[in-house]
């Protein structure tokens, strides 16, 4: 087949030709860095100023582990923490429920109680630094517990910095990690921002993710579209309430992937940037210009990591985190190239930690805003995505909005359809996959892996049932009665009740219990 019946696209199913010239891009949305609509940057100066913040995701076993990776980090320059929960403390489990054997501190630090955040946080002045929380069911618990660790280190609320992920849509359609229905899951969304706007100003009650869309399989146009569909879906929820759009605008915050498209992952930042903004301008009509800035941490793409030949991923995260910095994220973490086989190691993250400071200090790509600008592909690229995005985001509202659409399946099977494909490119060797589908090594030597001790559970299990008998629990069945109470009145505003509860040593299981007795669970659709 000659070059010219080929038919080249980008990840995103978008038609490259030979080469690109003026023409071919319209420029209708250039404007100065910091500049509505964004696309350049939300900041004037960007990286000449200040770098992103390098946050490595961390997080495993005991709270005690999870400390002293948290301190080994911030002493080889990290700037912020960004924590990660096994699966029992996602899905709103004790570590002693019978549903969480073989799961606790796996995939994550086992929290279950304000002891473990005590531990987790020991001699580290949450007044200095800044900690994203990976979870969404359980949000308001671990926010309540890092309020009430803040308080005993005689931090205010008001001084502590960071995120909850807290997305909890995503969780229908992405990930999976839900415990009750999409309507009460809201509430307590609404609930964690309109309390944060007036008691935690400076932390990020939600950061909006679109990662997990594409690490489920969609392409960067479905990732920037469901995204903001979800985004709008909160927006509204937040207004219902009598919210105005500029009190708790500023405080949104979202969380993208980066994959090995490298020109379309630059163009794609760029292009949610101006989406973004538009959609809180026009759409409703907020005032202050930090309303409008698209703040967003960015990931390299743990999906595309390969567990043969692992140390080519960190050729991968390189690439990856590059575009990520070239597209102007606010905050980074670059995954390390253990990842496909396990947590990584202290090794293997310091790699993926120096990755972020060698381009930081030494490829001078932070000279100027937006260097990649007036690239004739990647403004093409641009315009392109915003116009699929735009498409997307009319059908979505057609449909009733995000929650109507995740109830019809419709974000489920679209992403579905896109990975269904990308595999079968990869089957037919359409998609090369370095030391995967072409380059194999014939031995591949697998290297020393981060294991995660099994005696961890049995003393984290047996410190959690120390810890509920040594409890008055006369004061914790109270303080259950009265969050049961609370969340059978919708118009109740129920963090003051969590952290109430967190304080009087109630477990974040049985938080979560009280909740499922009054909101019941959610059953997914299931579709093939």
């Amino acid at each position: 087949m000659s070059e010219e019946q080929k038919q080249i696209k980008t990840d995103s199913n978008i038609p490259v030709k030979k080469f690109y010239k003026s023409e071919d891009t319209k420029g209708e949305y250039e404007s100065d860095p910091g500049t509505f609509p964004f696309l350049r940057g939300i900041y004037p100066t960007m990286y000449r100023e200040r770098h992103w913040t390098m946050r490595q995701y961390s997080g495993f076993g005991s709270a005690e582990e999870t400390n002293n990776r948290f301190k080994f980090l911030l002493e080889h320059g990290q700037t912020g923490l960004s924590l990660a929960f096994d699966l029992p403390t996602q899905t709103g489990r004790d570590s002693d429920n019978i549903q969480s054997e073989g799961e606790v501190g796996r995939t994550g630090v086992a929290i279950s109680s304000i002891e473990d955040m005590m531990v987790c946080f020991k001699d580290i002045p949450l007044d200095k630094v800044s900690t994203s929380m990976t979870i969404n069911s359980t949000a308001a618990t671990l926010l309540s517990l890092y309020i009430s660790v803040a308080e005993s280190q005689g931090v205010s609320p008001s001084q502590i910095r960071g995120t909850t992920q807290n997305d909890i849509l995503k969780e229908y359609h992405s990930r999976n990690t839900y415990i009750y229905p999409p309507r009460p899951s809201l509430r307590l969304i609404g609930d964690m921002i309109q309390y944060c706007s007036t008691n935690v100003p400076q932390f990020y009650p939600i950061s909006i993710s679109g990662y997990h869309i594409r690490e489920a399989g969609s392409n960067a146009i479905q990732e920037l579209a469901f995204t903001f569909a979800d985004a709008i879906e909160y927006i509204n929820t937040c207004l219902s309430r009598g919210l105005e759009i500029d009190s708790f605008a500023p405080r949104l915050s979202f969380f993208f992937c980066c994959t090995m498209e490298f020109f379309e992952e630059i163009a794609k930042f760029r292009a949610a940037r101006v989406i973004y903004s538009k959609i809180i301008k026009e759409k409703y009509g907020a005032k202050d210009p930090k309303s409008s800035h698209l703040r967003f941490h960015v990931q390299t793409s743990g999906e595309s990591l390969t567990a043969q030949q692992v140390d080519n991923n960190i050729v991968r995260v390189t690439t990856e985190a590059l575009a990520a910095v070239l597209g102007g994220c606010q905050s980074l973490h670059t995954n390390s190239r253990d990842e496909a086989l396990a947590l990584p190691t202290e090794e293997s993250v310091k790699i993926a930690l120096r990755t972020q400071q060698i381009i930081a200090y030494e490829t001078g790509v932070t000279k100027t805003v937006d260097p990649m600008a007036g690239s004739y592909y990647v403004e093409h690229l641009t315009e392109q995505i915003i116009e699929g995005v735009n498409d997307y985001l009319a059908r979505i509202d057609k449909m009733g909005g995000a929650l109507a659409a995740i109830e019809r399946n419709f974000f489920q099977e679209e992403i579905r359809k896109n990975a269904y494909s990308l595999k079968k490119e990869i089957d037919k060797n359409e998609r090369t996959i370095v030391g995967v589908n072409k380059f194999r090594d014939q031995k591949d030597l697998e290297p020393k892996l981060a294991i995660v001790d099994p005696q961890l559970e049995i003393k984290q299990v047996n410190r959690l049932k120390e810890f509920k008998l040594k409890r008055d629990n006369t004061k914790v069945q109270h303080q259950i009665s009265k969050l049961t109470a609370a969340a059978e009145n919708p118009e109740t505003n129920l963090m003051p009740f969590i952290i109430s509860a967190v304080r009087e040593k109630v477990t974040l299981g049985e938080i979560s219990s009280s909740f499922k007795d009054i909101f019941g669970t959610y059953v997914p659709k299931i579709s093939f």
